[in-house]
């Protein structure tokens, strides 16, 4: 009797340790003895991949996440290869930002093998809080209309601390559709990450309302105006946010340096990548000429190797209120 109980118990504690392990291997299939993620999600910029592996956390195994734009290009200048194409087709979800930049995106669709893809338009998800490019005063070419009259909208939705709440959101909202056994899971997660969201925008919004000044000048394209908006933080700059533009008029030129003068700015500051020439040639054209020149992280161009050595949205956007503090004081 007592060699029978012995011999339950070992089955018992042997299909507990199998049922474990079963559970550990989470969303994992074996193929031929080799561990392939069981959903697969591809991004456009990183932003947007970065919001998905908060939300996705301890469960990272089960996905197959894929950034396209990790090379440092731009979001304005990207073509798919003929890869990245292949994997959107066959992805489980697709997350893109759904600006002019993403035309590619609807013949990249068409030929979808995943029919039951998962298709995320985050500008569409916005809504109404997605803003018209804007033309400010001393800023080099209009914003363009195209040829049917259409208005140009400002992609660099993920720039505001505001919207990367909303969209968290909506992005755990589809990972839970996608894999519901670990749906509480991914709304945990959500909900940590969405807490420190809110932690750096009402750190910005102390920086700005503390701050002695309320102006920031940009010798440069200017893809902050989410930002701005946001803390009612007034701006001029060379270009727009999405200009091709790269030589700054000498109208340009005197009025933002006259700017400078007149507001009396410490700082003219850069984005990412920047040769920082025409931020250069306006400070030589101030009365002082001895302005800093900082950068400012539009996350445009952040390449696998910084991610892989610990880059992430929440440190970029802290690095950018520390320059931001300084040019407001």
């Amino acid at each position: 009797m007592q060699k029978n109980r012995y011999g339950l118990w070992r089955l018992s504690l042997l299909l507990c340790v199998t049922l474990c392990a079963l559970g550990l291997a989470g969303c994992k299939n074996s193929t031929n003895g080799t561990d392939t993620a069981k959903y697969s999600i591809v991004c456009t910029t990183f932003p947007q991949y970065d919001w998905l592996r908060e939300i996705i956390g301890e469960n990272a195994d089960c996905f197959s996440l894929t950034l396209l734009l990790d090379k440092g290009g731009d979001l304005h200048s990207y073509q798919p290869t003929a890869e990245s194409i292949a994997r959107i087709s066959s992805a489980d979800m697709f997350v893109y930002v759904g600006g002019e930049s993403d035309t590619w995106v609807e013949d990249a669709l068409k030929g979808a093998v995943n029919k039951d893809m998962r298709v995320v338009n985050l500008m569409d998800a916005l809504g109404d809080n997605v803003r018209e490019e804007e033309l400010v005063e001393g800023m080099q070419c209009a914003v363009e209309e195209d040829e049917s009259g259409e208005t140009e909208y400002d992609e660099h939705i993920w720039l505001s601390l505001k919207n990367a709440v909303y969209l968290t959101i909506v992005l755990s909202d589809s990972v839970q559709e996608l894999d519901a056994e670990h749906a509480q899971d991914y709304a945990a997660n959500a909900a940590a990450y969405i807490e420190s969201l809110n932690a750096l925008d009402r750190e910005y919004a102390d920086a700005v309302k503390q701050s002695e000044k309320k102006t920031i000048l940009f010798g440069d394209r200017f893809p902050f105006r989410y930002l701005t908006d946001d803390y009612g933080i007034h701006y001029y700059a060379a270009f727009a946010g999405c200009s091709t533009e790269t030589d700054a008029s000498f109208e340009t030129v005197t009025f933002l340096s006259g700017k400078v003068d007149e507001l009396g700015l410490h700082t003219i500051l850069t984005i990412e990548e920047s040769d920082q020439k025409i931020a250069e040639i306006i400070r030589e054209n101030t009365h002082g000429k001895n302005q800093q020149i900082q950068t400012v992280n539009s996350l445009q161009s952040v390449t696998a190797k910084e991610i892989q050595d610990g880059f992430t949205y929440i440190k970029a956007m802290q690095d950018n209120l520390e320059v931001l503090k300084n040019a407001l004081n």
